[in-house]
């Protein structure tokens, strides 16, 4: 065990797994279908990071029936699994990390706005469910990100104080949910380069580079 309990908590799309483009591909298609305009710009800008009941009221610029929001979410579902699923693997390095940390008895969980269909399929294609202690996702909390409640929601299910925790994000809305939440944010630069990220403690393209010892220099900041 370590001298503190420290706790990482990873968001899951772009960060866990480098999905990302097979997301944008998949709203893009949806929004076609639809007749809602969005472009790449728009949705790296104000979407990437949000939950599905965020998003469609976006689109429809007004408070959607949450039954509606999830219809619909999972038809944009329907879509991207369809082009992602021969793709499914984890992050550069990610394995390697997380045996080396809970070999160190750093606690491991996920945070994310991902629906339930989502983080099955992607924790469980990739073969990396057992590492984490927990998983909290928006349907557990009252606000979704850019809001901390994910990411507190985490700390108090591991056990794990605030000022232990370190978050991985790749998306705005998620950073700002880490960062509000008082916790150490790495930015994986999948969705935003490390210029735009420069306001994480962190940036890094995967976890080739980031070790037990990144962790506690981190917190001792």
């Amino acid at each position: 065990m370590t001298e503190k309990q420290i706790a990482f908590i990873f968001d899951m799309d772009g960060v866990l797994v480098d999905n990302l483009e097979y997301h944008v591909i998949a709203w893009l298609e949806f929004c076609a279908k639809k007749n809602i305009p969005l472009t790449r710009e728009e949705f790296f800008q104000n979407l990437n990071g949000k939950n599905a009941q965020d998003t469609m009221n976006y689109f429809f610029k007004r408070e959607v029936e949450p039954e509606l929001a999830h219809t619909l979410n999972e038809e944009k579902e329907v879509i991207y699994k369809e082009i992602y699923r021969p793709h499914v693997k984890p992050a550069e390095g990610l394995v390697t990390l997380l045996e080396s940390l809970k070999a160190k008895g750093v606690k491991l969980a996920v945070g994310t706005s991902a629906p339930q269909g989502n983080i099955d399929f992607t924790l469980d294609n990739a073969g990396i469910r057992h590492y984490f202690d927990e998983i909290v996702d928006s349907s557990m909390v009252t606000n979704g990100k850019p809001a901390p409640d994910i990411y507190l929601k985490a700390a108090e299910k591991l056990g794990v104080a605030i000022d232990n925790c370190i978050v991985a994000e790749d998306a705005m809305q998620g950073i700002q949910a880490g960062l509000s939440a008082g916790m150490k944010v790495i930015g994986i630069t999948t969705s935003h380069t490390a210029e735009e990220l420069a306001h994480t403690h962190l940036q890094a393209p995967n976890f080739t580079g980031i070790t037990y010892d990144t962790l506690v220099e981190l917190l001792a900041r």
